[in-house]
Formats: C-alpha cells, structure tokens, sequence
C-alpha cells in the first residue's frame, strides 16, 4: 500500500510541476481545446514527459524498496533491523518470586550468517541469554533453557521491558516485535522495514546481472533468444490461426441473419471462457507437444478477433452502404470499398487486445512439457523461487508484447489513414 500511495503522490506532483514549468509554451489553438476523442484520435495523445516521467518513477520505486545500489541511500525506503538490540524479561516463579534477565538479539543479513555472542549469565535464577537471528526472519527463543528455574518448574514469563505479557500478547520493542506464543515462549521478530526481501522482489541491478548471465550461458541448455524466439512463434502462429478463421467469421456473422443466429451463442459463450481453463481440455484432445500450445493460443485470439470483426462490420455508417448502391455498386464492390475499409479499424483494436491475450497465454501454455520459451523460464524459476528470473521474463514478454503493439499501431497508421474520419 505505501509503494502505492507514493506512486500516486509523484503522480500528482509530476502533474503541477509539469505543468508549472510548461504553462508558458502550451499551445492555446482549436485543436488543444478538444477533451475528447469522438473518433478523433488527434485530440489525445501521449505526453512524452508524463510516460518519460511514469518510467523513471515506477524504476525508482523499484530501487527504493529494494535497496538498489544504483540509487543514494537517502532514496532507500527504511530498510529491514541489522545490529544489535536487547530487551529484558521478567520471570516470576510459583510462589511469586521475579527476576529479571536481559537478552542479547544479533540480527544479521541472511547472506552473512552469525553466531549468537557470549554473555555474562548475571546473577538471579533468571538468566541472561543471546540470540542470532536472520533479517526479515522471526525466532522461538528458549530463554528458559540456562535459567535456573524454568517453565518445567513452574516459572513463567510476565513481562518485557517492564511491559506486562502473557500468552497470545505482543510487546513493541524498540528493534523487534516480541510475542507470546500460547505455551508461554517468546518469539522475536526484528522490524523488517519497508524494504522488500530479495527473495520476494530482487533490486533492479540483480535482474539485470542474471539477465547478462543468461545471455551469456543460456538457461537450461538454450539460448535466451531460442527462448524467446520460440514463445513469439507460438504466439504469432496462434494469433494468425486465429485470425484467419476469426475475421471471416465475424464478417459472416455481421453480414448475414442465419450465420450470427448459428454462431452468436457459440462465440459469446467461449469469449468469457479464459484460455487457462482449456488446458486440461486441449491437453487430452492434442497431447503435450507444439500442436498443443498453438491450439491454445489459437482459442485465445479465435473469439477477441471474431467478435471485432463483427462489430466493425456492425459500425459500418449506413449512409455510406446507401450512397454506394445509389452509385449502383456490386455486392462485391459494397465489401471492397465500404465494408473492409471500415471495419478495419475495429479489427486492429481487436488484433491488438488478442495479441495482448496471446503473450499472457503462452506462459500456461508453456506449462506443459516445453523445453524452451519464456513462460517456462518464468514456470521453472518459480518452482526454485528465482524471483530475479521470474521478474527478468515478465519484463522480456512485456517489452516484446510492447514492441509489437507499437508496429500494429505503425500498420494501422499506415493502412488505415482514413481511422476516425467520416
């Protein structure tokens, strides 16, 4: 929730200062007063310095909560307890008899093991004690053990720090959180901080070191870019299959009664299915190899391309169908200079959404019995809680999906002009 709630504050605050700092350039004619688009993409578009800004932010975010190296410390969130700290219990004894013992708590990085140190016992049957522990881990401590008089001959602990405990309660120190477990054993835990563990979300300069590595030596007998290469195979062979039946499906079914009333109930009734719940299924009908996978990527992009087509063929302006059998067009003519060129548009929407569901199915798709390919770097490094290769692949598939989107949007520029005009 904080990374969060500082994510939004930059965001506001990027907001004013940019425009604080560009008031005096901002251009003030018709075009920079339209708000909304009405199928008119040139009233909104990109702030370079908001995405330049969103980047850096989200990076830094990153860093800060990590520990980064490449940040200054002072950009650190608070990191996880590491040193020394001491508490004191207090120990009363069946008849009423309290003694009070200090213990001694090293927290040491989980890198860099260290041994509890030596103390004096002190006097008093309530001993004191030394304990060693890992950052961001907890530990049950037998302080009773070297006591002269222990839980066994009916002592028990009361208070820490002079704070009255019993079992289930919890006493806030000024390094650790010291609680009692129900059978009367303490249990530390040292404050954690705001930093993230690197087992959980590893810093920036960790997944680019195992990415540099991975290009180098490969992961599980393969190249980085044989991974890659075969999950942008599967997933472009899928989308094609897919919109290759898909767009003339979806043609028939916006230009013809019988083929929507047949195939309507079809399409609407797989488009909510998600393409992970036809695992099992597309297992058990073509096996585990690559016919599989395409299946399944095929499924993904079959319906999201179906039904744009259908709707770009149902958002044809019907004055422009008019004026072209009024100039005595053909049928075929009708779908070659109305029809196709109008629902174009739709169907680059659609083919850009199905190519964003093609890459988030080839990892499940890759669940299965692959041998290479981005979503089984991601599967088998989670397995082993590689956290730095997991996040090292999200970020491969999300700049790879990117890139793709953005030479769709280059071919729709270039094929279709004539978007959002009427």
């Amino acid at each position: 929730m904080i990374p969060i709630l500082i994510y939004v504050a930059i965001f506001i605050a990027a907001f004013f200062a940019v425009k604080l700092v560009t008031a005096g350039t901002q251009r003030h004619d018709f075009t920079s007063l339209k708000t909304v688009t009405f199928g008119d993409e040139s009233a909104v578009v990109s702030d370079r310095k908001a995405s330049i800004i969103s980047i850096v932010a989200i990076f830094v975010l990153w860093g800060a909560f990590t520990g980064s190296a490449l940040l200054p410390g002072f950009l650190h969130a608070p990191g996880p307890f590491v040193g020394e700290g001491t508490f004191t219990y207090t120990v009363e004894t069946s008849d009423g008899e309290r003694d009070d013992a200090t213990v001694t708590v090293v927290v040491h990085p989980a890198d860099a093991p260290a041994d509890a140190p030596e103390v004096a016992p002190g006097d008093g049957f309530a001993k004191d004690d030394s304990v060693a522990i890992a950052a961001y881990r907890s530990q049950l401590a037998r302080l009773d053990k070297n006591d002269e008089i222990g839980r066994g001959e009916g002592a028990r602990i009361v208070a820490v720090n002079g704070e009255s405990i019993e079992p289930g309660g919890v006493v806030q120190t000024d390094f650790a959180r010291v609680a009692m477990s129900q059978r009367g054993t303490l249990n530390i835990e040292p404050d954690k901080g705001w930093q993230m563990e690197p087992i959980w979300l590893p810093a920036p300069e960790n997944v680019g070191s195992r990415l540099a590595e991975i290009i180098t030596d490969g992961f599980r007998n393969y190249t980085l870019w044989e991974h890659l290469g075969f999950s942008l195979f599967r997933v472009i062979a899928g989308f094609v299959l897919g919109s290759l039946v898909g767009i003339p499906l979806g043609y028939a079914m916006g230009l013809s009664n019988w083929f929507r009333g047949w195939f309507d109930p079809i399409v609407e009734f797989m488009r909510p299915v998600p393409p992970l719940a036809l695992i099992p299924l597309v297992i058990i009908w073509a096996g585990i190899g690559e016919g599989g996978k395409i299946i399944l990527l095929f499924l993904a992009a079959l319906w999201i391309m179906a039904i744009a087509a259908r709707s770009g063929v149902s958002g044809v302006n019907i004055s422009k169908v008019h004026a072209a059998y009024s100039l005595g067009a053909s049928k075929w003519q009708l779908m070659r200079h109305v029809i196709i060129p109008n629902s174009l548009p739709e169907i680059f929407t659609g083919a850009r959404v199905a190519m964003g569901v093609c890459w988030g199915t080839v990892v499940a798709a890759e669940l299965v019995a692959a041998e290479k390919g981005a979503g089984m770097m991601i599967m088998v490094a989670s397995r082993f809680q590689n956290t730095d290769i997991v996040i090292m692949g999200i970020i491969l598939i999300g700049v790879i999906g990117f890139g793709i989107d953005i030479l769709m949007r280059w071919a729709e520029r270039v094929l279709v002009p004539w978007k959002g005009r009427s």
